[in-house]
Parts: structure tokens; C-alpha cells; sequence
């Protein structure tokens, strides 16, 4: 509950570029007041709130990497129409971390399996591109980042253990050693008890990150005693200086303490973890930072996508389909709740973006507010005049055999005479889009079937409202012949109607609003469409049917004909 005097101090730093912004309900915004809650406590006391996303680079990013990157930015920026303390943003890397087994998805995969064990900058890069694997992955993260105008600040775990920056708090871990593994221990199995122990040292010889358990800690030395498992002989090393790295729970609540983490969400299937974590952070005398748990993301088959696995869709594969706005779009949507990740989201995804973006100049300020492109565009959504859905231009591009985005803006200039690549640059984008989508996915997939007895009249009616239709005519009004069609031609079914439309004329199960692909590709050129699929059993006394304009007696009547 927000007290009054908490109201007043929001009421006094708000930004009041909306009205509405107080009571605004999307998730980014009740994120956002509990920071802003955690700024009014007397412990808090900086300059800025941090926020902090992390990032195991044992393998690829993959979306789900990208998608609690864009979500923490979404909170950042309602945070920022909330109060005028500034903000900052790490991405922290977890990049010393032990290779444990080689993925499945890079080349040269025999020749990573001899670094096992080793951190994964000290492991080469199989792509041969970038100093070791880590720093392939990190730039793979960070290329991505950079290409949506992030700001962030990339942290690196191998630098900050190696530099020092970690040192005073690998020493506090020292000084707390039996407290934190009174938490650790407990959340154990009984064969992992007998070896953990907070800190990993970095072998000297082999360069390995070793799980071997801690004999002796020394808290003046600030050194640890261990054996190696070659040698078995006791060896004693530093904690700090990149000696040691911290087992990931432990790194994890270090962390925060260290940079003083304000907010940081992660997967649900680290709910436990951020209970350790943040015990161990107050341990050490920090406040653990407010947190969010989302649902992961799933591939095809519903298993959880994996970095190393390399199944669900990567951030490029998805940015070959459709714009990036319509993947942070994606990211927006629920995010308590598990998504799919597949290349069938695509056009949805697309087009519900169109829609919300249409709609946004046209709605209140608080209305706007809890628009989910006000989140993905940082309140700066563009104007969305001229734009088709992506459904509808995969269904254009069907029908006309597109290659080109040449051929798609002949039919798009006929609809929309003032339109161009110059003008219109995000329908100019969805086209190139829309081509590449059809020609992996579409294109295959087609397939075309005859009319069948009962559908003929249906669609030679169709086929004359079509042709005496007025030249000017509207996508609404369009929309309204198909349907009256399906009616006086006994589709108890519509939806039966235009399934049958879609089968027949577009080749696939299920289509776009009729009326306003028809309006895009031309009636003219419907009616040649329709005539194409009718003439291969045509014959003189099916063209009676055109005049027929009532139900089963006329079906009966051309059945008899035929």
C-alpha cells in the first residue's frame, strides 16, 4: 500500500507529459511504483537506481535473452515517468562460468570438447571470429542490443573478478562464509553437501574452474585451502584477484550486493534461487533489489528453449520475418505467462502490433499509457498512416506469386495511390518482410483445391456481385457481399463460407479479412481469380447460376443441370 506521504512524493518527481500516469495499470508502471516504493525507504540512499538483466553466454543469446533485456527497459522507462531519479542499466555477463558441455548449435564442436571445464573466455572461439567463446557470445548480445538503440552497460564477470572490482566483496563471502553456507546447504542434495562450497578456485596449472570442496578458510589471509584432484596435494589461494569465482547463487546475491542492484527480474524457474540470493545479499549488508518472476519461453514442442540446445527461434531468425518492434511486442505481452516461440507467432505477433499502433494516436492519454507500444517505442510510438496487415499481404503475395517488393507495391499503389517506399517506410519494411515469410513458409505450404458440387453457385454468385459491383467500392462494403453470398447461398455456417473461399482461392485453411484483400488486389483481379478456379469444369448451363439468388432449390436445380 502507498502511504500518503509516499503519494505526495510521487505527485512532487512525476513527469506529467500524460495524464493518467499515477494510475496507469500496465505491468511495465506496477513494476515501476514498487522501485519507486524501495526509493523512498530510509536504507535507500544513492544517486541513481541500477537495474540489472544477466546473461549466461555458455551458448548463443536466444530470444529469451533478448526478452528480459527489452522487458527491464519497459520498466526503466515507466520508472522514468514516475520520478526524476536517474537510472542506469548494467547487463551483466556471466562469462567465467565453466564450460560444461559443448552445444549442439556451433561448428568445430571436437575441437571445444578438450576445453571442458574451463572459463568460457578462456575458451576459443569456434566461430573463429572473436578472442574466446565468451567474447563471441557477449558481442552476439551486444550487437543486438546496440542495433535497438539500448543504453546499457555491459558488465563482464572475468573482468570484474580479475580487475578487483570484486575483491572487497569476495572478502565480505570470506568474512560470512559459515552464514551463507548455513543457507546454501539446506537447498542441497545429500552427495552435493559433501563437496560445496561457496568459492571456486581457478586451478593454476590447468586453468579449469574446480568443484572441489573448501578445507580451510583463512579470513585475515583472505585465502582458501583445497585439494587438487590430480595431485591431491593441499594447495592455498586467494580469493580475490580472479583466484576464485563464486559458485552462481552465491555470484548472484555477491552481485547485487557489490553494485547495489535496485531491480532485476528473471525466469520462474529461478524462484529459489532468488530467495538464496537474496538472503545471501543481506548477509553481506545489502538490500536484495525488488524482482519479477516471468514464465519461460517454449519451443515448438513446448520444452523450454535452451542456449546450448539452439531450438525456439534466434533473434535473427525472427528479425529475417518481421520488425524488431513486433518481437518487443511479443516480450510485452504477459510476461507471468509461458510463450511459445516458433516461426507460426510470427504473423500474429506482427499484426497485433499494427493494430495497437494504429489505434495509439487515437486514444487518452491514459488509455496510450497502457498501450503496449507506449512500452515498446518509449513513448514514442511513430504514426502509423498507410499501413496493411502482414496477413493480408501474405495472402497478396500468395495469390500473385511474389518475388519482389516491386510486384507487391503495383497491387499496394492501386489501393493506396500516395503510398511509396519513401513515404510509407514501415509498409515498405512489411513488404520485404512479408516476401520472405511467404517464400520459407507460405509458399510450401500452399495448396489449392477445386470447388466442390455445393460451392459452385455460391462462388458464380459471388463471382456476379463482384462484377457489377461499383468501381469506388470499400473494403467494408466488399466484406458485406461475401457475407449476404454465404447467406442466400445456405451457409448455415459462414465460417464454412469462408473457409471454402480460402481453400479454393488462396490455398490454405484460413485467411485475411476478405474485403480488404480484395480491395488491395483488385476487384478485377478477384473476379479473373475466381473465374480461373471455376473454369475447369465449367460449362454453358452453369452460367444460369449467376442469376440464382436463393438457397437450396437453385443448389438442387445446378446440381440436376450439371
Amino acid at each position: 500500500m502507498f502511504t500518503r506521504d509516499l503519494i505526495s512524493a510521487i505527485q512532487a518527481t512525476v513527469k506529467r507529459a500524460y495524464d493518467g500516469v499515477l494510475e496507469a495499470k500496465s505491468w511495465p508502471f506496477e513494476e515501476a511504483r514498487k522501485i519507486l516504493a524501495r526509493t523512498q525507504k530510509a536504507a535507500w540512499h544513492k544517486d541513481f537506481v541500477l537495474l540489472e538483466t544477466g546473461y549466461g553466454p555458455s551458448g548463443l543469446p536466444h530470444i529469451g535473452t533478448f526478452g528480459e533485456v527489452v522487458r527491464t527497459i519497459m520498466v526503466q522507462h515507466a520508472f522514468t515517468m514516475l520520478s526524476d531519479i536517474p537510472t542506469r542499466l548494467f547487463t551483466f555477463s556471466d562469462d567465467m562460468d565453466a564450460l560444461r558441455k559443448v552445444p549442439d548449435n556451433v561448428p568445430n564442436k571436437e575441437k571445444l570438447a578438450q576445453y571442458i571445464g574451463k572459463p568460457l573466455t578462456s575458451v576459443p572461439d569456434p566461430y573463429e571470429q572473436y578472442e574466446s567463446f565468451g567474447h563471441h557470445n557477449n558481442a552476439m548480445l551486444r550487437r543486438f542490443l546496440d542495433s535497438f538503440g539500448f543504453l546499457y552497460e555491459f558488465q563482464s564477470a572475468t573482468e570484474h573478478y580479475k580487475s578487483g572490482k570484486f575483491d572487497e566483496m569476495l572478502i565480505k563471502v570470506l568474512a560470512h562464509y559459515d552464514e551463507i553456507m548455513a543457507v546454501m546447504l539446506p537447498s542441497l542434495r545429500d552427495e552435493r553437501r559433501a563437496t560445496y562450497s561457496p568459492f571456486l578456485p581457478i586451478c593454476p596449472k590447468t586453468g579449469n574452474v574446480l568443484q572441489v570442496p573448501i578445507l580451510e578458510t583463512f579470513g585475515d589471509a583472505g585465502t582458501v585451502v583445497y585439494k587438487d584432484p590430480i595431485t591431491e596435494r593441499f594447495v592455498e589461494v586467494p580469493v580475490t584477484g580472479g583466484n576464485c569465482k563464486l559458485q552462481w547463487k552465491v555470484d548472484w546475491g555477491g552481485r547485487w550486493y557489490s553494485f547495489g542492484v535496485d531491480y532485476e527480474m528473471s525466469g520462474k524457474d529461478l524462484i529459489d534461487s532468488v530467495k538464496l540470493s537474496s538472503q545471501i545479499c543481506e548477509i553481506l549488508g545489502g538490500t536484495a533489489p525488488e524482482t519479477l518472476s516471468y514464465e519461460l519461453f517454449l519451443d515448438q514442442e513446448g520444452r523450454k528453449i535452451s542456449k546450448s540446445k539452439g531450438n525456439g527461434l534466434t533473434i535473427d531468425e525472427w528479425l529475417k520475418y518481421a520488425p524488431p518492434e513486433s518481437l518487443a511486442y511479443y516480450m510485452f505481452q504477459a510476461p507471468r505467462k509461458a510463450k511459445r516461440l516458433h516461426f507460426d507467432v510470427i504473423p500474429k505477433a506482427v499484426d497485433e502490433y499494427i493494430s495497437l499502433l494504429s489505434q495509439f494516436e487515437k486514444q487518452e492519454d491514459a488509455k496510450k499509457l497502457d498501450n503496449p507500444v507506449f512500452h515498446v517505442h518509449r513513448g514514442h510510438p511513430p504514426l502509423a498512416d498507410n499501413i496493411i496487415s502482414f496477413n493480408v499481404l501474405l495472402n497478396l503475395a500468395s495469390v500473385c506469386g511474389a518475388e519482389t517488393a516491386e510486384v507487391m507495391w503495383g497491387f499496394v499503389n492501386k489501393y493506396i495511390p500516395e503510398a511509396s517506399p519513401e513515404t510509407a517506410p514501415i509498409l515498405d519494411h512489411l513488404i520485404h518482410y512479408t516476401i520472405a515469410y511467404y517464400h520459407d513458409f507460405v509458399k510450401p505450404q500452399l495448396h489449392y483445391r477445386a470447388p466442390l458440387d455445393f460451392e459452385k453457385p455460391a462462388l458464380y454468385d459471388l463471382l456476379n456481385a463482384l462484377q457489377i459491383a461499383e468501381k469506388e467500392i470499400s473494403a467494408d462494403d466488399l466484406q458485406t457481399i461475401i457475407f449476404d453470398v454465404g447467406k442466400r447461398n445456405d451457409f448455415d455456417n459462414l465460417r464454412q463460407w469462408f473457409q471454402s473461399l480460402y481453400e479454393i482461392l488462396l490455398g490454405n485453411t484460413e485467411g485475411p479479412r476478405l474485403g480488404s484483400f480484395i480491395a488491395l488486389y483488385g476487384v478485377e483481379n478477384m473476379v479473373n481469380l475466381i473465374s480461373e478456379k471455376l473454369v475447369e469444369k465449367d460449362c454453358d448451363c452453369c452460367t444460369m447460376i449467376v442469376g440464382f439468388r436463393n438457397g437450396q432449390k437453385e443448389r438442387e436445380n445446378w446440381a440436376n443441370d450439371d
